[in-house]
């Protein structure tokens, strides 16, 4: 009787071993470092306070070999470059872009954060995703001409910038179109309500 009972009870561990495989998901991200989230492509990396921007290295899974500018000030190498490492960028006025420049070593191609038109195959080549931390926005590239997109080819986060969406402020012929069209609108509701 002992020996079913043992029997049954390691049949039913073993049954509940399989359904917890069953039912286990994989991680969606399965790189070992953080890559800013999709739908923050093209966003535009802002200076929010007067405090310095620290820039932190998060990592990489690139083949190439990376460099990250800022101007033409470098700030990290994907390759040599310890994940932890920091570098005090300095300060700039409330409200600045910082347009950072990703220098593919291995092709000489360079890429940019902030609009598409910015890079040579017109395609978005970083996201920026703002608080992935308190305080502290992340940013990913792509370091390929025309993708595969991503985003994993170099990661860093900045304390004290913000992040804008692409065209996020209207071009100065919208607004004029814009306010050609109230004008109208205004002209048309006083005429109907004169007679």
């Amino acid at each position: 009787m002992k020996t079913r009972f043992a029997s049954n009870l390691r049949l039913v561990f073993l049954l509940i071993l399989f359904v917890t495989c069953l039912s286990y998901t994989a991680p969606t991200n399965l790189f070992a470092f953080p890559i800013a989230a999709p739908g923050t492509e093209g966003f535009e990396v802002i200076v929010a306070s007067t405090d310095p921007v620290i820039a932190t290295y998060q990592g990489n899974s690139a083949a190439f070999s990376n460099d990250l500018y800022l101007g033409n000030t470098f700030i990290f190498n994907n390759h040599n470059s310890a994940v932890g490492s920091q570098v005090n960028l300095g300060t700039f006025a409330i409200g600045t872009e910082l347009i950072f420049r990703l220098h593919v070593n291995n092709t000489g191609n360079d890429f940019f954060t902030g609009p598409a038109e910015r890079n040579s195959d017109n395609h978005f080549h970083a996201r920026v995703q703002e608080d992935w931390q308190p305080n502290e926005a992340l940013v990913s590239f792509e370091d390929l001409f025309n993708g595969p997109f991503d985003y994993n080819d170099l990661s860093f986060s900045f304390t004290n910038v913000g992040a804008t969406p692409p065209n996020s402020i209207p071009e100065p012929a919208s607004i004029l179109l814009l306010g050609f069209g109230l004008m109208g609108l205004s002209g048309f509701a006083g005429k109907k309500f004169r007679k």
